[in-house]
């Protein structure tokens, strides 16, 4: 069981690390499509999703490390 736990472990954080890296600090996602600077400052689309991908796997990494700590 606790194989599967540090598997999984793994497994997010390449995902989250792969997500943050993706994330472009200054203009979006946007911007490196070419979308050039625009004054919009909600998320969409793609943008939005990667910013939430983000989160809940941030949020499934503490949770695991959590797991691991009293397995």
């Amino acid at each position: 069981m606790q194989n599967i736990i540090l598997i999984i472990q793994v497994v997010i954080s390449i995902l989250l690390i792969i997500l943050v890296l993706v994330q472009n600090k200054d203009g979006g996602l946007s911007a490196v499509f070419g979308g050039g600077e625009s004054f919009q400052s909600t998320k969409r689309g793609p943008e939005k999703f990667i910013y939430n991908a983000t989160i809940v796997l941030g949020a499934a990494f503490m949770i695991n490390a959590i797991l691991i700590v009293l397995i």
